[in-house]
Order: C-alpha cells, then structure tokens, then sequence
C-alpha cells in the first residue's frame, strides 16, 4: 500500500509541476492545487501505518511503539491551510487579471523581452551593466 501512495504521489508532484510551467493561469492554479494535494498525501504517508492513535491510546498501554506520530498530522493540517490561501489568493489575482485583460495567458515580463533582446544583439559573452555604481566601480577598479 505504502508503495501505490508513493506512485500517487509522484504522479500528483509530476502533473502538478508540469501544470505549473504552463501558460495559462486557470493550468497554474490547477497545478498549484495538485503540489498541495501531493504535500498532503506525502506528509500522511510518512505518519505510518493508518489506524493508530496519536498520544492517547485507547487500550489503556502506555507503549509509545504502538502510538501513531502526531507531528505529520499537524504538518498536514498546516499544509491544508497554505494551500487553501495560495490557491485563494492566485484565484483573486486570476480573476482580476481576467477582468482587466480578458484572457487568463500570462505574459512575458516588458523586462524579460528587453534583456533577452540586448542579449542577441549585443551577443551571448557581453556583460549586461545593471547601472549599479557599486558593481561598476569594482569592474573598472581604481587605475593604480
């Protein structure tokens, strides 16, 4: 058993970044929900075996071997919790961002574009100035 929620959750990691690197944002939020489900499933796996207490055994034994670990449960309630406020906070963002554009494609960043295309034209081994003082100082040095 132990191994078919390991493949699961591999799956769920795999699909959930592959929906990540994708364009459009309903995908990215989809993608975002399948890591979260996979962090879930990944933390309650590592608890051990199902069934078990955790803390307080109901039989009466004070045996700490027969006592489920809490720490992967509270893990996964945490979890629960980030994921619910990425996925709402992206859903807000991805509505606003469909009410002002009409399309949910994310585009390339105005900056991404510029560097890229400096790059090409100044050609792959020149150095990009950021117009810092302190690193342009540092590469011209003092002239002594």
């Amino acid at each position: 058993m132990t191994v078919l929620l390991a493949l699961v959750t591999a799956l769920l990691f795999a699909c959930g970044s592959w929906l990540l690197m994708q364009r459009r944002l309903t995908r990215i939020i989809i993608g975002i929900g399948l890591l979260g489900h996979g962090a879930n499933l990944l933390l309650v796996t590592s608890g051990g075996a199902g069934g078990r207490p955790p803390i307080v055994a109901t039989d009466g034994s004070t045996d700490l071997a027969t006592l489920a670990d809490p720490l992967p449960q509270a893990l996964a309630l945490t979890a629960i919790v980030i994921t619910f406020g990425v996925t709402a906070l992206l859903l807000a963002l991805g509505y606003r961002s469909w009410q002002i554009t009409g399309d949910d494609m994310v585009e390339d960043d105005v900056e991404d574009r510029f560097l890229e295309r400096r790059r090409t034209i100044d050609g792959p081994e020149a150095e990009i100035d950021d117009g810092d003082p302190i690193t342009s100082e540092l590469e011209v040095g003092d002239g002594a």
